[in-house]
């Protein structure tokens, strides 16, 4: 048995877990905590600076804890046990914190507005599971647990809308019914819209055929069998063995119909996306050519193009940037073009007659990309951001000619600690 800590928790943080400190002062960020409870702990990651633990018994628990919707919380949604009419103070909290610590802008909580959509779950509209085999020698799908490689069984995920949990357990029947082998399982990736239809891809490590396969439905509009190298533990593939169906789904965004498939960057909750698509319609400039950085299938840049705006989108993603085409042509949009290459390597699109919006990945802005605005200085950048802690880092370094003048948080991820924040920035005068 791990040898346990005793620990009294300070406050929740950025990431989701809750500050403590060991008895020799060393920080200690834990999960499955809420503010003031005191917790026994077992440490699952040691770093230099600080270790990572779960709280195995609440000794003293908070009077904001709730009883978790499902056993397997940690591993994709943390924040079940916290009371949801706390949620949102909490994140907002954390991300006031975040802005002024890391990009030394000092926000109050009446400044800044957080929504959330009416439904705490059934909102994701992409899941991946794993699997496991039970007891009895069947397989179920399975997530891993939170800071380890372990796996355990569940039946679906609370998160996930209706529809994706249904085909997941058709194709797990499936996979029963053929006895396919857990050394031959690596993961299920299954995607709706809001329309309730479902593209889904099923990832083996060997190169198997069967007699049978999924049937597509109503509901299952496209499968898709791949075979994935088992050197890599992602969801990649590496040869198509079966394919019957649709590849793509479409989604109705402000009038735009876009296409996107099981791999691309598509926003998992659509209702807070398109909250905040038209946050940012206020302030685009109809008069003003749109540059959309790391633009994935265009799901911001064409919507807000149908007034025959000028619009740029630029991703490195081949498939991305071949969908966003695609979606160029189908809603007739003549004035719109797309280009795959690294946003750092295409910055002649950064010029100062221009409306810059970026949506980068948690890595946040290249520095060319950075050096570039800072240099050209276009009048407004729109960032739109899922990393709050990189989103705040850029603004501390484009700070020297750009302001915030609009700052929105978006819960894209009810009971978890994912916070989405919109920020305009406008050069200083």
């Amino acid at each position: 048995m791990k040898p346990r800590f005793r620990v009294t928790i300070e406050k929740l943080i950025f990431g989701g877990q809750g500050l403590a400190r060991l008895d020799d002062g060393q920080v200690v960020f834990v999960w499955n905590v809420l503010p003031e409870e005191v917790v026994d702990i077992e440490i699952i990651k040691r770093k230099p600076e600080y270790k990572e633990a779960i709280a195995k018994e609440i000794i003293i628990p908070s009077p904001e804890r709730v009883e978790a919707k499902e056993e397997s919380f940690l591993s994709t949604s943390p924040w079940q046990i916290l009371d949801p009419t706390k949620e949102d103070l909490w994140k907002k909290n954390i991300a006031l914190e975040t802005y002024n610590k890391i990009a030394g802008v000092v926000l109050n909580t009446d400044e800044v507005e957080i929504i959330s959509p009416p439904e705490d779950y059934g909102y994701r509209n992409k899941m991946e599971f794993s699997f496991t085999e039970t007891v009895d020698g069947n397989i179920s799908l399975a997530f891993f647990e939170r800071g380890g490689k372990k796996r355990f069984a569940v039946h679906d995920s609370a998160l996930a809308r209706p529809e994706i949990n249904n085909i997941a357990k058709q194709i797990l029947a499936w996979i029963n019914t053929e006895k396919i082998s857990m050394r031959s399982l690596k993961s299920l990736i299954v995607r709706s819209n809001m329309a309730g239809e479902v593209i889904a891809g099923l990832f083996i490590k060997d190169r198997l055929t069967f007699n049978t396969h999924p049937k597509l439905t109503t509901a299952c509009i496209g499968y898709t069998l791949f075979y994935s190298t088992h050197k890599s533990p992602a969801s990649i593939p590496t040869e198509l063995l079966y394919q019957i169906g649709q590849t793509q789904l479409q989604e109705k965004i402000l009038g735009s119909t876009l296409s996107y498939g099981l791999f691309s960057f598509f926003q998992i909750n659509q209702a807070m996306f398109t909250a905040a698509l038209k946050d940012i319609a206020a302030f685009v400039d109809p008069n003003k050519t749109l540059v959309d950085y790391y633009s994935g299938v265009g799901s911001i840049g064409l919507p807000l193009s149908q007034n025959g705006r000028k619009c740029i989108l630029i991703d490195n993603n081949k498939e991305a940037i071949a969908l966003a085409k695609q979606n160029i042509a189908q809603n007739n949009l003549k004035n719109c073009e797309a280009h795959c290459t690294p946003a750092e390597l295409m910055t002649e699109h950064i010029k100062k007659e221009h409306m810059i919006i970026v949506d980068p990945p948690r890595a946040g802005l290249h520095k060319n990309v950075i050096q570039t605005l800072l240099t050209r200085q276009p009048p407004r950048i729109i960032y739109l951001s899922c990393n709050l802690s990189t989103q705040a880092r850029d603004m501390r370094m484009l700070s020297e000619v750009y302001r915030p003048v609009f700052v929105k948080l978006y819960n894209f991820f009810p009971r978890t600690p994912h916070i989405e924040g919109l920020v305009v920035l406008e050069k200083i005068v």
